[in-house]
C-alpha cells in the first residue's frame, strides 16, 4: 500500500496566452492559443501526486465563482481528495501568465482566497496512511505566512515527515519568513532564483551551507533544463535533466516536487526520485498549462525508458 500525502498550499485558475514575446500597448496582437488551466503550488503539486497514484489531501480554498468550481472538478480528476478545501465568498485566486515562445513567463496575479483562506486554526487531518506533510509556497497565503513553522511542527508531532517549497515571495521578506521553518523541514525544494534570494549565492555548496546552518535539512535545488542538485545527508549529486523542447515552464517546479514525493512514497530513492522528478518536468514543459502535461506513473516510467529518451549534459 503506498503511504499518502498531506499537503497545504494555494489554488489558482491559469491563464495562459502564448505566445507572447512582446507587448504592444495600445494595439492588438494575435496569439496561438488563451488557454484556461489548473494552477497554483498547492493545486499542482497535489495534482501530481494523484495522477501518480499517490493518495493526496489538500487543503487549500477556493472562491464561490465558476473558476473555483472548475479548479474543484480538475483536482478530483487528478485523485485529490477536496473535502479540506475552503469554499469562500470571494474571487479563487487567479494568474494571467503571459508565456514566451521560448517557454519562459511573466505573471499577473490575483491572490483572491489566498489572502483570506485558513485565518483561524488549520485542520491538519490526514487520513489513515499518512505519511508525509507537503507545504508549497507559504509566501503567497497571507495567514498561513506567518504560521508555517508551527504547521511543519505540528506535522512532525503528528509522526509525519515534512517537506517545503518555498516558490517566489513578492513581499521579499524571504529569510525572515522562510528561516523559522526550516528547523522543521525534513526536505526544502526551491529553484536558483529563490536560492539566490534566500542565501545571496548560486553555488549549490554554498545555498546548502547556508540553508542547513539556518536549519534546513535535506535540499533539493531545481536547475530548470540542467536538471538538479540533492543534498542528502552527507551525499550531494546531480540528477540531469531530459532533452526536451519546453514550451511552457508553468507549474514545472510544483510537479517536479509532487513527482519527488510521489517515488519516496513508493519506496525509491532520493537519486530516483530526483531521475522520475526530472522525466515530470520534462513531459510538462512540453505542453501549455500547469498540470496538461501529467501522466500516470507507469506511463511516466514507460516515457523515460524509451530508447530515444537523453539527457542534457550533466555539467552544472
Amino acid at each position: 500500500m503506498i503511504s499518502g500525502v498531506l499537503c497545504v498550499g494555494n489554488i489558482v485558475i491559469d491563464l495562459l496566452t502564448y505566445p507572447v514575446d512582446d507587448i504592444q500597448w495600445g494595439g492588438t496582437r494575435w496569439v496561438e492559443s488563451i488557454t484556461q488551466s489548473l494552477g497554483g503550488n498547492g493545486a499542482n503539486t497535489s495534482s501530481a501526486l494523484g495522477k501518480l497514484g499517490v493518495p493526496v489531501q489538500l487543503i487549500g480554498a477556493i472562491g464561490d465563482d465558476p473558476f473555483g468550481l472548475a479548479a474543484r472538478h480538475r483536482l478530483c480528476d487528478c485523485g485529490v481528495e477536496t473535502s479540506l478545501l475552503q469554499l469562500l465568498p470571494s474571487s479563487t485566486a487567479c494568474t494571467v501568465a503571459l508565456v514566451r515562445s521560448d517557454g519562459t513567463r511573466a505573471f499577473l496575479h490575483h491572490p483572491g482566497v489566498s489572502r483570506i483562506m485558513w485565518k483561524d486554526a488549520i485542520p491538519l487531518t490526514p487520513a489513515p496512511g499518512t505519511t508525509w506533510f507537503h507545504l508549497g509556497n507559504p509566501f503567497s497565503m497571507t495567514h498561513i505566512r506567518p504560521r508555517s513553522p508551527h504547521l511543519l511542527a505540528e506535522a512532525h508531532a503528528l509522526g509525519l515527515k515534512t517537506s517545503l517549497d518555498t516558490a517566489w515571495d513578492a513581499l521579499g521578506e524571504w529569510m525572515t519568513v522562510l528561516g523559522p521553518s526550516l528547523p522543521h523541514t525534513d526536505l526544502l525544494f526551491l529553484n536558483e532564483d529563490e536560492a539566490r534570494m534566500l542565501t545571496g549565492t548560486l553555488e549549490p555548496a554554498l545555498v546548502c551551507e547556508r540553508l542547513r546552518s539556518a536549519g534546513a535539512s535535506d535540499i533539493v535545488l531545481k536547475l530548470g533544463p540542467r536538471g538538479c542538485v540533492v543534498f542528502h545527508g552527507p551525499e550531494q549529486f546531480h540528477a540531469p535533466a531530459y532533452a526536451v523542447h519546453a514550451i511552457d515552464t508553468t507549474g514545472a517546479g510544483d510537479c517536479f516536487a509532487g513527482a519527488f514525493l510521489a517515488a519516496l512514497q513508493r519506496g525509491r530513492t532520493m537519486a530516483e526520485a530526483a531521475s522520475f522528478a526530472n522525466a515530470v518536468g520534462a513531459l510538462n514543459v512540453q505542453s501549455i498549462g500547469g498540470t496538461s502535461g501529467l501522466l500516470t506513473w507507469d506511463e511516466t516510467l514507460a516515457w523515460m525508458s524509451a530508447p530515444e529518451r537523453q539527457h542534457l549534459s550533466a555539467a552544472i
